[in-house]
Parts: C-alpha cells; sequence; structure tokens
C-alpha cells in the first residue's frame, strides 16, 4: 500500500493507518509493509518538480525561462484538457540533478508566475495498479 504525507508523522501516522486499513480490511496490516512518500523531500534521486497553479497563458517556453536561472532544465512538460486544448493548471519541469530542482523548488514555491502563485513539490513517481491512499484525519 502507499501512502502520501509529511515525513515527520510516518511513524506515528503509520501505525493509526495500518489499525484502521487492518479494521476495514478484516486483515493483519504491520506498519512495516507500509511505503511512504513526501513531496516536501525528493524521492530518491528526484529532480522532476510538480508545478501546479498555473495561469492559463503559461507555456513551456515561460516555464522554463522561469526555472533556468536555478540551473539546467532538461524538460519541461504542461498538461492541458484533451478535450478544450486549455492548460490544466500543472505541469512538470525536470533538471538536470537533484541540487538544481531543489533550489529552484526552495525559490520558486509561493512565488507569482503570470498574476499567479505557484506550488512547487517534488513529483512523485507514477504508481500504475496499486492505489494511492492519501487518509482523511478527523478534524481537531
Amino acid at each position: 500500500m502507499v501512502f502520501i504525507f509529511g515525513e515527520e508523522m510516518k511513524n506515528s501516522v503509520g501505525r493509526f493507518i495500518a489499525g484502521r486499513v487492518s479494521t476495514i480490511l478484516d486483515n493483519s496490516i504491520s506498519p512495516s509493509t507500509l511505503r511512504f512518500y513526501s513531496s516536501h523531500s525528493p524521492p530518491s534521486s528526484s529532480s522532476k518538480l510538480f508545478v501546479a497553479g498555473l495561469s492559463w497563458s503559461v507555456d513551456e517556453k515561460s516555464l522554463k525561462d522561469a526555472f533556468s536561472s536555478f540551473g539546467n532544465v532538461s524538460e519541461v512538460r504542461i498538461m492541458y484538457d484533451k478535450e478544450t486544448g486549455r492548460s490544466r493548471g500543472f505541469g512538470f519541469v525536470h533538471f538536470s540533478n537533484e541540487n538544481e530542482a531543489m533550489s529552484a523548488k526552495d525559490a520558486m514555491d509561493g512565488k507569482a508566475l503570470l498574476g499567479r502563485p505557484l506550488r512547487v513539490s517534488f513529483a512523485l513517481e507514477k504508481v500504475r495498479g496499486v492505489p494511492v491512499i492519501v487518509p482523511r484525519l478527523p478534524h481537531t
């Protein structure tokens, strides 16, 4: 099973989730069998950033220009709606190494690009055929 949330909560939330999932599935699940991912720190050897909050007027060139001051940008992809052809408001920026990606993430997260604040995090690898469960924590 795959869970996505911050590293600092890994142990206590892992035990909580394992208990809840075990109850739901009528099965015994150990917290040690769970895998955790965090978008706050890079997954092992990640130089790919997820960039959300893009204005519809942002294109690949303007996104590359915004991030190229932090290092060598090897690829930029903006995701578009298949029916309308309009930007879906997010994309990916690939750097040639992890340090450049880390610098860009730290500097650009929350900064405005063409009037809209960006949300930048490390991209998670696609997981095919495996459910990604993001737990809902009770409101306190």
